[in-house]
């Protein structure tokens, strides 16, 4: 993994680009699927900028499946805990009519935008938060903070400002978390996974929550 003081000053500009093509999308286009396309689109783009020395067979590697079933197990309570806690969260009852208005309109859309942000993204997004922008410490690193820190735009307006402050707390701990067992496994494919069933689990309650 890369280090900060292994990087030149200019691609700590990096990250700057998925949080501008996120709140492009969102706010310039209102239109989801530009926001997902737009932000990958500036991870690909910094990481030619970067060009970094990491295979991408990382994205496929573990050398202890023991790290696979946590990351599945844990990450797996995200879906089930929003389902529970939903009413209790105060989610905006116009969510859904947010949601239709950016393009998420139909099952077939849903559908779609749900399959390719619960494969595409966790590979897209680990290789570059925990790949390319992660670090080896086992303490707090701020790199966690920024990986969560561009959810704060998906959800503002669409649950209470206390809600986001959690989301966050909880997004930079599972930053933290996935650095952590792709740094004791050794790879990526633990936080892949993990990151897979989290995303999963999370749209198919909102779309549930909202047909």
């Amino acid at each position: 993994m890369l280090s900060p003081k292994n990087m030149p000053d200019k691609k700590w500009l990096a990250p700057i680009l998925p949080y501008l093509a996120v709140c492009a999308g969102l706010y310039l286009f209102k239109n989801a699927w530009f926001a997902l396309i737009g932000f990958h689109v500036a991870i690909l783009f910094a990481l030619a900028i970067m060009r970094p020395h990491i295979p991408i067979n990382i994205l496929f590697k573990s050398n202890h499946p023991q790290w696979i079933l946590i990351n599945v197990l844990i990450c797996s309570t995200s879906g089930i805990g929003l389902y529970f806690l939903w009413d209790l969260f105060g989610i905006v009852p116009d969510l859904s009519a947010q949601l239709s208005s950016m393009s998420l309109n139909s099952s077939i859309s849903w559908f779609a935008f749900i399959a390719y942000f619960s494969l595409i993204n966790p590979l897209i997004e680990e290789y570059y938060w925990r790949g390319v922008l992660g670090n080896d410490l086992k303490k707090f690193y701020i790199g966690d903070l920024v990986y969560a820190g561009y959810h704060a735009m998906v959800l503002w307006g669409m649950v209470p400002p206390l809600l986001i402050l959690f989301a966050l707390i909880t997004l930079t701990s599972a930053g933290w978390f996935w650095r952590q067992s792709s740094r004791e496994d050794k790879g990526l494919l633990a936080a892949v996974l993990g990151h897979m069933v989290a995303d999963f689990s999370i749209l198919m309650v909102v779309y549930l929550m909202c047909i």
